[in-house]
C-alpha cells in the first residue's frame, strides 16, 4: 500500500511538472513564430483640389485636411515649378524617411495625402514617369514604364488605401513614388 501511494504520489506530482517543462519550449517556439507587428510608413502631400483637379480631372485630388486652407495646399503649378527648381515640396514625402526592420515583418504604406503615390521598389534612387518632377534626374528603370507596367500599377495607393509589402530579404531595400520621386524610403532588414 506504501508503494502504490508514493507511485500515486509521484505520478499526480511529476506527470504535470514534466509536462509544463516539454510544453514550455513549444510555447516559446510559438511565440517566436508569431507574426512580427507591421511598421507603418505614410505617404503624405497637400495638393491643392481647385488648381490639381482643374488640370487633371475632377476628384484627383481629395485632399480633405488643408486643402482649402493656404498656404497649406500646393497648387499644381507650384508642385512642378520647385519639382522644376530642383526643390520639391518638402510637404510630399514618406514618413519616417528610413527604418529598420527584422527580416518577416510587413511595411503598410498609407496613403493620407491628397493625390495617388507609388511604393515601387528600385535598386537606386532617382526620376519617376513624369519627366517635369525629376529634377534633372534620370528616370530609374523600375518607373520607366509608369502605370502600363504592371510592375509599377501594383504599387499605386490611391487616397486613403494602404499597399501591404512583404518578403523583404535582409539588406537595404528603396522605394520611392515612381510620381513624385522625391518621396523616398531606405529600409534595412536585418
Amino acid at each position: 500500500m506504501r508503494f502504490v501511494t508514493i507511485r500515486l504520489l509521484a505520478t499526480l506530482l511529476i506527470a504535470p511538472l514534466t509536462l509544463w517543462l516539454l510544453s514550455a519550449p513549444a510555447a516559446l517556439a510559438q511565440e517566436e513564430r508569431a507574426a512580427p507587428t507591421p511598421v507603418q510608413i505614410v505617404a503624405l502631400d497637400e495638393c491643392d483640389p481647385t488648381t490639381f483637379n482643374a488640370v487633371l480631372g475632377p476628384d484627383f485630388c481629395k485632399n480633405v485636411a488643408l486643402a482649402f486652407v493656404l498656404p497649406f495646399a500646393t497648387t499644381f503649378d507650384h508642385l512642378f515649378a520647385e519639382a522644376a527648381a530642383g526643390a520639391p515640396d518638402p510637404g510630399w514625402d514618406f514618413e519616417p524617411d528610413s527604418v529598420t526592420i527584422r527580416k518577416g515583418t510587413p511595411l503598410i504604406v498609407v496613403n493620407q495625402g491628397g493625390e495617388p503615390h507609388t511604393f515601387t521598389e528600385v535598386a537606386k534612387f532617382g526620376g519617376g514617369f513624369v519627366p517635369p518632377l525629376n529634377g534633372g534626374e534620370a528616370t530609374v528603370p523600375e518607373c520607366a514604364g509608369g502605370f502600363k507596367d504592371v510592375a509599377v500599377a501594383r504599387t499605386r495607393i490611391l487616397q486613403g488605401s494602404q499597399l501591404q509589402v512583404t518578403g523583404l530579404s535582409k539588406g537595404e531595400h528603396h522605394f520611392e513614388c515612381c510620381i513624385h520621386p522625391w518621396m523616398r524610403v531606405t529600409v534595412e532588414v536585418k
